[in-house]
């Protein structure tokens, strides 16, 4: 039992941190980004590049692949999302093909073999009685200081005031002249940052392959599907139901079976509640 609790929670939080991220972009800037595993996955190659090939550092090399992701994603969105973003299906599109083009460009960089990055924390803990590399509660902490800082972010700034603004009434908070471009640059970035920290805090122990950010970006939308578009307390809630469900099943059953797990999800929450838990226009 402890085992599921200790190992349901750092894969809650990891996937909290992936779907906050994704839900985050579409409560603002009303789109899916089908880039958001890619920003997983650069988080994750870049700091392999950065302590391998490099030598950095791990946890400048850790904080130099959260920025560079970030600055990454305001580039997607200036260039290829805003002239796009009166429609919907053309993000869609150029989104999908960005994240199609990362995996090629990793693909013929790094090679198809898995990727190796070193642990922050070598040790391993006994919690409870059960084993736990010091990597996995790394990554639940940083989780906790992530998405707490967010929360602070959003609710006890002036920054945090205008997203929360510009995703109620974007028309409303343009005439009160909050700069919606900026602060749609500003919400890439952020979500892009926390897609890539996940990324970053995985890599240790997830395998570090190209094609690495596909399965991640359907757990996202799993889980913003569950909790309602739009609704980060939706998107916690979504994580911590897949992530221990997902545990109790690999645990007690396979692996396997736990991957089946998140479609599931989404076909019982499209049938008995479409909207999700919180609804799709729910407040942040």
């Amino acid at each position: 039992m402890a085992s599921i609790l200790i190992y349901g929670a750092v894969i809650s939080a990891v996937y909290a941190m992936l779907a906050v991220g994704f839900t985050l972009i579409f409560g603002v800037a009303r789109i899916l980004n089908l880039a958001h595993g890619a920003f997983y996955a650069l988080g994750a190659y870049t700091v392999y590049a950065l302590t391998a090939i490099f030598h950095v550092p791990l946890l400048p090399a850790a904080v130099i692949a959260v920025g560079a992701v970030a600055a990454f994603g305001v580039l997607v969105e200036r260039v290829l999302v805003r002239p796009l973003r009166k429609s919907q299906l053309a993000v869609l599109m150029i989104t999908l093909a960005t994240g199609l083009m990362v995996e090629q460009v990793l693909l013929l960089v790094f090679g198809s073999e898995a990727r190796n990055v070193p642990s922050m924390v070598d040790a391993t803990f006994t919690v409870a009685g059960a084993d736990i590399s010091g990597q996995r509660l790394l990554a639940l902490a940083a989780s906790f200081v992530i998405l707490g800082g967010l929360w602070l972010f959003m609710q006890h700034t002036r920054l945090g005031a205008a997203i929360l603004a510009i995703s109620q009434d974007a028309e409303a908070a343009r005439y009160m002249g909050i700069p919606s471009d900026r602060i749609y640059s500003l919400v890439m970035a952020i979500s892009a940052g926390t897609a890539a920290a996940a990324g970053v805090l995985v890599a240790p122990f997830q395998t570090v392959i190209p094609a690495m950010g596909l399965l991640p970006l359907v757990k996202a939308f799993a889980i913003v599907i569950v909790g309602g578009l739009g609704s980060i307390p939706g998107s916690i809630l979504g994580a911590l139901l897949l992530g221990y469900s997902e545990t109790i099943i690999a645990f007690e059953g396979s692996i396997e079976w736990a991957q089946i797990v998140s479609v599931l999800a989404v076909l019982i929450t499209l049938i008995v509640r479409p909207a999700g838990f919180f609804g799709k226009r729910a407040a942040f």
